[in-house]
């Protein structure tokens, strides 16, 4: 798919560097500065001479992330914050080993690294600019004598040498420990140009380095209407229009290095339907007139005004932001919520369509956050986490940093402990195969040579894959109206890692879907339909496909679900002879209900025991709503819960009818 190039090394490239600044001093020792100006060019010139081209680029395919080759990656790493601030280097540097720092995020299956950066910065390093950095030399010898650039080059070879990737983030316009509050990406003497200048020279500087594989154009542009500056999104030309400036940054990057990807975040708000960015809203709990989301978190613009990068589309990958109720009290945490909701409510809506759709791959550049403080806090990582691993979304967690004031870090004060317990969370989004942590570099296996913990990206796919994924479970039905059904299934599991489910109708592929859910449409009303899955892995191994599920439409006008409600139901916890299970019921139409029934029928042995916010009729299981949640306004839900007894089991189908 597409042509392989041949392989350069990084750590050359750095010693050249290191040779020239220190007139023939072997790296990694330092000598003492050069003038400012002339360091500067000194250092792009040798550090590119030394370069060759590499095969570490990746590309886009649909909404995968693939090598030169066309095999699936997965970019699971972690942020590292402290260039985007005012000391201008890794926060840490003042206590801990740069090098140790970087072996252990190796070791633990960070195979890509966000780097927030100031513009500021950027232009500082053009010009030869260097101020003093805060760095303990006691603790990193290594570093002793170089400059805020001469470290950023050191990290790279470090990447290098356990097998890490490098995205970098312009986080914000200026230098400064809270820049990313300012909305847009200019400011002050940083003008919309120079922030292009500033990604030109970056990347023409390494242009040759397969280290750095992605460039995240902005982190969070955001602001409300009625306020100066806001980011909006649309099809004009505007200085504050974040899609346009991304285009154009996008571009004017690609120009120079048609091979890295480029990653364009969202905004915080988007016109609803009928409104225009001239409506007013600044509240969204008093006027409906925007969509709100997490800074850099609403991508709906894209369904309206995507990015076009012509001919280098193949690098285009967009990257929301999402966080939990301990950041933010987002009105979608007031009310009982679990993924599904969340991903119905809020992440397909504002940016899980465009991975459903085939259209670019998502990169989570920001989740994260406090664990065992706030059980909804727990509840939203563990589900976005599940969602990820769901769909393979590339992603980086936020932050390793401990002195992140409200989502801490991976490492803990001493900045050398791991977080175990939220280290467990986050490493089943971690790339694995067989038991090891995989590297996105093809020579250098993660954790660098000898790693017991990780392997390169060659021995991932260099052995042919022979093995097909387990059979998934037989799909379950729920949502049954004249014309649709939802399906729903146990996910496979593969050596490698399932890409893709293909759903069966009487025996003929009807789609393919990354998830474990189908929502099958345009059926006849009271007829017979059987619906098969199979799984499909990364190397093309397909699966048998599972045991049949039949479903009948309901009659023509009503029955099976009313084409306006849907069920949900959930184990919550079991134990020897019982369960807990919720319930959540959906009106999906426009229209108010003003009561609603809900049928399921368990296996032989399994009954419901006692049942709260819901009234139990009989024969099966048919559950009515209680008087105080009968009525449902379109799009509003509500729900039950009960206890069984028996063996927990998820029923085949559960029903919904509203009225």
């Amino acid at each position: 798919m597409f042509q392989r190039r041949g392989r350069k090394r990084l750590a050359a490239a750095v010693a050249a560097v290191a040779l020239a600044l220190t007139g023939g001093q072997a790296f990694p020792a330092a000598a003492p500065a050069a003038p400012a100006a002339a360091s500067a060019a000194l250092q792009a010139t040798a550090f590119e001479a030394a370069a060759a081209p590499g095969s570490d680029w990746l590309h886009v395919d649909g909404n995968q992330i693939v090598d030169a080759a066309g095999n699936p990656v997965w970019l699971t790493g972690v942020n590292w914050f402290g260039f985007n601030a005012s000391e201008r280097v890794f926060h840490g540097l003042w206590s801990a080993n740069i090098t140790e720092i970087t072996r252990s995020m190796a070791q633990r299956g960070i195979n890509i690294v966000r780097v927030p950066i100031s513009t500021q910065l950027l232009l500082e390093w053009k010009a030869g600019t260097f101020g003093t950095v805060n760095v303990n030399t006691y603790a990193n010898p290594e570093l002793t004598g170089k400059n805020s650039l001469q470290i950023f080059d050191y990290w790279l070879a470090l990447c290098e040498q356990y097998g890490i990737k490098v995205l970098l983030d312009v986080h914000s316009a200026e230098a400064d420990n809270s820049g990313h509050i300012h909305p847009v990406w200019y400011k002050g003497t940083i003008t919309p140009e120079l922030y292009y200048q500033a990604w030109e020279w970056v990347t023409a500087r390494y242009k040759a380095n397969d280290t750095i594989v992605a460039m995240d154009l902005k982190n969070e542009p955001h602001g409300t209407p009625g306020t100066t500056p806001r980011a909006k999104w649309d099809n004009s030309t505007d200085v504050d229009n974040w899609k346009y400036t991304a285009e154009t940054a996008a571009k004017r990057i690609l120009a120079i290095n048609p091979e890295v990807l480029v990653l364009v975040e969202g905004q915080e708000v988007y016109p609803r339907e009928g409104e225009t960015w001239s409506s007013p809203n600044t509240d969204p709990d008093l006027s409906p007139n925007y969509y709100y989301n997490w800074w850099g978190g609403n991508l709906r613009g894209v369904r309206d005004y995507p990015i076009n990068l012509g001919a280098n589309q193949d690098q285009l990958v967009y990257s929301p932001h999402d966080y939990g109720p301990l950041v933010f009290n987002q009105p979608w945490f007031d009310k009982p919520f679990d993924k599904t909701s969340l991903t119905n409510d809020v992440w397909r809506p504002n940016w899980l369509y465009i991975h459903e759709n085939d259209t670019a791959p998502l990169l989570i550049g920001e989740w994260g956050g406090r664990l065992g403080q706030d059980e909804r806090q727990d509840r939203w990582m563990t589900a976005l986490r599940d969602l990820i691993v769901e769909h393979r979304l590339h992603q980086t967690f936020w932050v390793l940093n401990p002195n992140s004031g409200d989502t801490g870090g991976l490492l803990l004060d001493d900045w050398k402990t791991w977080d175990e317990q939220k280290y467990a969370l986050l490493k089943p989004a971690l790339w694995q195969q067989s038991g090891k942590f995989v590297s996105l570099d093809h020579e250098v296996a993660l954790g660098g040579a000898g790693s017991t913990t990780g392997i390169s990206l060659s021995a991932a796919y260099g052995s042919a894959d022979t093995v097909a994924p387990s059979v998934p479970g037989q799909p379950a039905s729920s949502s049954i109206t004249s014309t649709g059904v939802t399906l729903t299934w146990a996910a496979s599991t593969d050596n490698v890692g399932v890409t893709s489910y293909d759903v069966l109708r009487g025996g003929s592929v009807v789609a393919t879907v990354s998830g474990t859910t189908y929502n099958a449409t345009g059926l006849t009303a009271n007829t017979a339909y059987s619906f098969t899955v199979r799984a499909r892995d990364a190397a093309g191994n397909v699966s048998a496909a599972s045991t049949a599920r039949s479903v009948t439409t309901a009659a023509s006008g009503g029955g099976g679900g009313d084409g306006g409600c849907t069920a949900t139901y959930r184990t919550t916890s079991s134990w020897s002879g019982g369960f807990q299970a919720e319930v959540t019921v959906r009106n999906t139409g426009t229209a108010a209900g003003t009561s609603w029934v809900v049928n399921w029928t368990y296996p032989s042995g399994t009954t419901v025991a006692s049942l709260w916010n819901g009234v139990q009729g009989t024969p099966a299981v048919t559950v009515r709503n209680a008087d105080h949640n009968g009525a449902l306004a379109g799009g509003a839900s509500a729900a039950f819960g009960l206890v069984g007894t028996g063996t927990a089991a998820t029923p085949a189908t559960v029903s919904c009818t509203l009225s």
